[in-house]
């Protein structure tokens, strides 16, 4: 176990190494959440929260926005992760480290706790930006505590996922369509609008994808508001993803030779 730790701990060392030189990852994880909180409170705002003013509960619509586009944050900061990984594994990396003495999990835990880590810088920058749009949370301090958690589990899920897609995908092109799942699925959600303004059909579906219960636990402990059985969906969905992806990764990681 001590030297699961020691050599977990020395690729998370590698992993953030890697991220303070190419920084470019991390800026776009930070960056379209900043430029998607501009275009819907700058630009769109106005007009979105006109139009759904009456079950918004007299909230501002930045203040319904915000937890929409952490979870997007976490979204992109997870697809560069994915392809973190899959440049290690098709530029022969992660075969070398198989043939070293070290634990084989402290590969796939380094990648793992060094998205998570960048996430939470990037979440904080976030909400400092949308502090600055007219974000006003009414979150007490173990409010903030259960977001933290939240954010963090949500960050654990998909980084395990995008560690397996990373080791799966022949190529980072391969690595696309898990992008193009953590993209646009939160388009479909509680994230914009509330899912009772959609047509039946789409409104059905936004009602009981994944991202909705996760979205709507952070929207009301951030604003005071009730949770309902949101928050215990909101975590079953998170430790489902993080076992299915702990699994996956372990498996083709694994499996010999990496493909």
């Amino acid at each position: 176990m001590s030297y699961a730790v020691s050599d977990s701990a020395t690729m998370l060392r590698r992993s953030l190494r890697h991220a303070l030189r190419d920084p470019t990852g991390m800026l776009m994880a930070f960056a379209i959440p900043i430029l998607l909180l501009l275009l819907f409170v700058g630009v769109l705002g106005g007009a979105i929260g006109a139009g759904i003013t009456g079950t918004l509960g007299g909230t501002a619509y930045v203040n319904y926005l915000v937890p929409g586009v952490i979870l997007m944050m976490v979204g992109y900061g997870s697809a560069t992760t994915a392809l973190a990984v899959n440049a290690d594994k098709t530029e022969g990396i992660i075969a070398r480290f198989r043939t070293m003495a070290i634990a084989r999990t402290s590969v796939l835990t380094g990648h793992m706790l060094g998205a998570v880590i960048r996430t939470m810088i990037s979440a904080a920058l976030v909400f400092g930006f949308a502090l600055l749009l007219g974000f006003r949370p009414a979150a007490g301090p173990l409010d903030w505590l259960a977001v933290t958690g939240v954010i963090a589990l949500l960050a654990l899920a998909q980084s395990w996922m995008a560690v397996a897609v990373g080791l799966s995908a022949a190529n980072p092109a391969g690595t696309g369509n898990f992008t193009l799942v953590v993209q646009i699925l939160p388009f479909v959600s509680s994230a914009f609008v509330p899912p009772e303004s959609m047509p039946v059909g789409v409104r059905w579906f936004a009602q009981h994808e994944p991202f909705t219960p996760i979205i709507d636990t952070l929207r009301g402990l951030l604003l005071g508001m009730p949770i309902g059985s949101s928050g215990l969906q909101a975590v079953g969905w998170c430790v489902a993803f993080a076992l299915v992806g702990y699994f996956w990764a372990r498996a083709v990681f694994n499996r010999d030779p990496v493909e």
